[in-house]
Formats: C-alpha cells, sequence, structure tokens
C-alpha cells in the first residue's frame, strides 16, 4: 500500500508538471516573436507611441542600417556601443540642465537652507532639554532631510522605433538635440579608428538623426536651414568662402508604400511631390543658399553635407511621411559612390574578417 501511495504522489507531480509546461508553452505562442527573442537576450520592445510622436515633434536619434534578417542582433550590438558613448555627453547635457535650474532658484534654496539649518539647531536643543528629561535619543532630521534633497540621476532613454523596411533600425531620443548625435557618431569613429573600441559585427552605418519633420517642403526648409546656421555659428567648424555643400537623399524603402497609397487614391496625381529627388535637391539647395549666401555645391569634396533620409515608419497614417535630417562635417561622410553616412568598417576591412 506504501508503494502504491508513492507511485501515485510520483504520477500527480509528474501530471503537474506537464501542465506547467504546457500552459508556458501556450503563453509563449501567445507571445509575439520580439517579445519571446526580448525575454532570451534581454532587448528592449518597440516604442508604439514613438511613431505618432515623430509625427508631431521634431527628434533626435540614430538610424542603423545593417544585413536583412539581422535587425535584433544590430539592434543589441548598437544599444551596446551607444550607451557607453551617449551617457558621457548625457552627463555633460543633464549637468548643463542642472546648472540652469541651480542658478534660478539658487536664493531660494539658500534661504531654503539657512531656515533649515536654524529649525534644526532649534530642534536639537529642545530635543536635548526632552532627552535629559526622558533620555530618549534625538532623531536626526537634518539628515534624513539631506538625503531626500540628494540629486537623482537623470538619464537619456533611446526609444527603439518599429519601422517597415528591412535591414533598418531606429533609436530616438525623447527629444531633439542635434548636437549630442553627430558627436557620439564621431567619437565612435575615433574610438574604431585608434582600436578602443571593437569592430562591429552586425552595424554597417549609424546615421546621426540631428531633426526630423514631415516631407512637406515648408517643413523641410526650416529644418535645414537652422541646422546649417548652428552648423556654420560652431565655432569648432572652420568653413572657408564660399562654403562648398552636398545633399544627399535617400528614400529607403518609401517608393513601394507610396506606389500603394496611389494605387488607393488614383485622382491624386502627385500626393508626394517631395519624393522627387530634383525637387528635393531644390528645396534643400534654395534653404543653404538663403541660410548663406556664401555658398556653392561641390560634389567631391563638401564642406557640410545636408542628408535627407526617409523613416519608413510603422504605424503611421497613410501619406504621413517623416524625413530625418543632417547637416554633418567632411570627415563624417563618404562621397563615393554616393554621398551617405560612412561606413562603420572599411569594405578592406570587412573583407578581412570573412
Amino acid at each position: 500500500m506504501a508503494a502504491l501511495s508513492v507511485n501515485i504522489e510520483v504520477g500527480e507531480e509528474e501530471k503537474e508538471k506537464m501542465e506547467s509546461k504546457s500552459e508556458a508553452a501556450a503563453e509563449k505562442e501567445r507571445m509575439k516573436p520580439w517579445e519571446q527573442h526580448a525575454g532570451v537576450i534581454n532587448m528592449p520592445r518597440f516604442d508604439y507611441n514613438a511613431p505618432s510622436a515623430l509625427l508631431h515633434h521634431s527628434h533626435s536619434g540614430f538610424l542603423i542600417t545593417c544585413s536583412i534578417k539581422r535587425e535584433k542582433s544590430a539592434t543589441k550590438e548598437a544599444m551596446s556601443i551607444l550607451e557607453k558613448y551617449v551617457e558621457s555627453y548625457n552627463s555633460g547635457s543633464s549637468e548643463s540642465l542642472e546648472r540652469s535650474d541651480e542658478n534660478k532658484s539658487a536664493k531660494k534654496r539658500r534661504i531654503l537652507t539657512d531656515e533649515t539649518s536654524a529649525k534644526c539647531d532649534e530642534d536639537v536643543k529642545s530635543e536635548s532639554i526632552i532627552d535629559e528629561i526622558s533620555g530618549g535619543p534625538a532623531k536626526d532630521d537634518c539628515q534624513s532631510l539631506s538625503k531626500a534633497d540628494a540629486p537623482v540621476e537623470r538619464g537619456f532613454v533611446l526609444s527603439l522605433v518599429k519601422l517597415t523596411g528591412s535591414g533598418l533600425v531606429l533609436l530616438t531620443f525623447p527629444r531633439e538635440n542635434p548636437s549630442v548625435t553627430a558627436d557620439v557618431v564621431s567619437n565612435i569613429f575615433q574610438c574604431l579608428e585608434s582600436g578602443i573600441l571593437k569592430s562591429p559585427l552586425w552595424c554597417h552605418r549609424i546615421f546621426p538623426i540631428q531633426a526630423t519633420c514631415l516631407l512637406i517642403e515648408k517643413e523641410l526648409r526650416a529644418v535645414v536651414s537652422k541646422l546649417v546656421l548652428q552648423f556654420i555659428n560652431d565655432k569648432q567648424n572652420k568653413l572657408a568662402r564660399p562654403i562648398k555643400f552636398a545633399v544627399g537623399y535617400n528614400r529607403r524603402g518609401i517608393e513601394e508604400t507610396c506606389m500603394k497609397n496611389l494605387k488607393d487614391n488614383p485622382k491624386d496625381s502627385d500626393p508626394f511631390p517631395m519624393l522627387d529627388r530634383s525637387k528635393c535637391f531644390d528645396v534643400v539647395a534654395s534653404a543653404i543658399k538663403d541660410a548663406v549666401p556664401e555658398s556653392a555645391v561641390d560634389l567631391k569634396s563638401p564642406e557640410l553635407s545636408v542628408l535627407v533620409e526617409l523613416l519608413p515608419l510603422s504605424g503611421v497614417p497613410n501619406g504621413s511621411l517623416v524625413a530625418a535630417v543632417s547637416v554633418l562635417p567632411q570627415n563624417l561622410v563618404s562621397v563615393k559612390p554616393r554621398l551617405c553616412i560612412k561606413p562603420l568598417i572599411s569594405d578592406a576591412n570587412a573583407r578581412n574578417r570573412s
């Protein structure tokens, strides 16, 4: 009888294990493939609010190119690289923000500190009298107050944005910060050249997005003018006159979406005029000329390059096209075979590695 009861208990335990395994398998089937992958290698999830935010506000960030079907590996690699370099710039920017906040409320803090110290002195005196009577220890309210007033560390949050195109990864900041993205990518190139940073396996290029806008002539012109003036006014950029510039335009994967929209709306003969390469070049060149009259096109050795990259965002209304715009120095771009951001590793190194 004892052996029979043991067998029954063992059988019930095995049954419970089988049921728990089947429940786990069913839960895994209900999960999306991305969530399954995230659970294994601790990857960030898509920020499904980001596409809508990009439609209404300008953002900075990074567009990473990689091989098709290697997006998840590239995402993990890009996050590990960017975390190192974004953190240093973020600490500087957060320090400047904290500094400005401190300047605004310096007097208030001094008054608060004086009042607090005076209050604590009074409390200590009164509590010492109470201690003499009761024999109990006094509480250190000043110490607890100083701990509560201790600064809290803040950090940039890179949001992973879902795209419809393959071979692309988009990471955005919660706000626009043009100088940070270009400086981060420049620092990455320097560390790769010096050997401090190992050559990436999955990420081909990291395009620093300084600003975004809707692909509308008025918005694109305004963003280009603003970024060009910021570039010109930056004392680190020593430019000769006339300033040589070039324009790059990439419509990666957008044509298919637009052709589908044309079939849905055959009456609208030209719903996306800015998709035309010549039209976009004319608008950008005109904006540069307006901002810097002493400027000329030079495709071989431009001192500044304006790169416009359409973002194939997922989950945006039909007809809503968002462009990423950057004004970059000569050391971050390559002009052959076409104007674009430099690859993280040269073709020769890629061949040797393979």
